[in-house]
């Protein structure tokens, strides 16, 4: 293997292109050439970023206008309610916004059911229109409610606040992107063999190009090491808060996430980016520091303190 000089290593000159369209919103995209070695680096890292850190959107909530929970079944359908939650969760939505918005689906029968039947609202779509939900045997008329929700990777049902009566969470993955898979093939760059080539095969749901899933993960990626060479500095006053001592209790609150102390969605994804995950984070930094992050405001501040002050905390002034 021959040295690589300090030159090559600070100023990498690489390609990124697709160059094989599988099928719509699945490509296989090449980077090349790489150094030896950095084809599995830059591979599984994408990957992984890709699978777990790109917003997306889903259905959190379904309510029947004909029953109360999905361990059930109602006349005149083709399938009971629990392996219609489970076509419910393959629909993809595709939003404008980030804020927590709603659909319905109100339809007679005798019909085959399909997404494309479902009204969303104003800022959101379909894409998999096709989808088969169930078969209406009858003239009944069948009336379902969504939630649609925007957030990162895969959350459990259980994990959603919900004291709606009628309302069934389930489980949303989030991810735009469907599948990611990658291989380092060796390549040559003049006389020498011994560069990488990374071929990542990525399949996305259609609510984002292969390409663009690649180059957001990318930008993530590039934030987090950003962070280890020209950091941002701490706030002195969350270096002073991190010597507190919390009882059980007090320790259990500020775990919470920002999503479980019911703040509205467009907040907690704006919170998020921004690095702020639990209530020990929003807690450890001052309110004007907060106020700074992109999307919010001094109306957003006081709907962030309304929920904090629900579970006896505050903000820091």
């Amino acid at each position: 293997m021959r040295d690589l000089t300090q030159y090559e290593i600070l100023n990498p000159v690489f390609e990124t292109k697709v160059i094989k369209e599988l099928e719509p919103h699945h490509a296989i995209i090449e980077v090349a050439p790489l150094m030896n070695g950095y084809g599995h680096t830059l591979g599984n890292a994408l990957r992984r970023v890709m699978l777990t850190s790109l917003v997306g959107s889903a259905i959190t909530s379904v309510k029947f206008a004909d029953s109360d929970h999905a361990y059930t079944s109602i006349e005149g359908l083709s399938d009971d309610l629990l392996n219609i939650v489970l076509n419910f969760k393959k629909v993809v939505v595709k939003a404008d916004t980030d804020e927590r918005a709603t659909m319905s689906l109100h339809v007679k029968g005798p019909k085959v059911v399909t997404a494309g039947d479902i009204q969303p609202s104003a800022g959101l779509e379909i894409v998999n229109k096709d989808l088969y939900i169930t078969e209406i045997v009858n003239d009944k008329e069948f009336h379902v409610d969504f939630e649609v929700e925007s957030g990162f990777g895969y959350r459990m049902a259980q994990e959603k606040a919900n004291n709606t009566v009628g309302q069934i969470d389930i489980d949303a993955l989030f991810s735009p992107v469907a599948t990611v898979s990658y291989t380092v093939e060796e390549t040559r760059v003049g006389r020498q063999t011994d560069y990488d080539r990374l071929l990542l095969d990525v399949k996305t749901k259609g609510t984002i190009e292969p390409m663009d899933a690649v180059q957001q993960a990318a930008q993530i990626l590039a934030k987090q090491f950003t962070q280890m060479f020209d950091p941002v500095a701490l706030d002195p006053s969350k270096q002073d808060f991190a010597q507190r001592k919390f009882d059980p209790k007090e320790a259990k609150i500020m775990l919470l996430s920002v999503e479980e102390v019911e703040l509205p969605t467009r907040l907690s994804n704006a919170l998020k980016r921004a690095g702020f995950r639990t209530v020990y984070d929003l807690l450890s930094t001052q309110k004007s520091t907060i106020a700074k992050v992109k999307n919010l405001g001094a109306k957003s501040i006081g709907v962030i303190e309304d929920a904090l002050a629900t579970h006896g905390v505050k903000l820091e002034d």
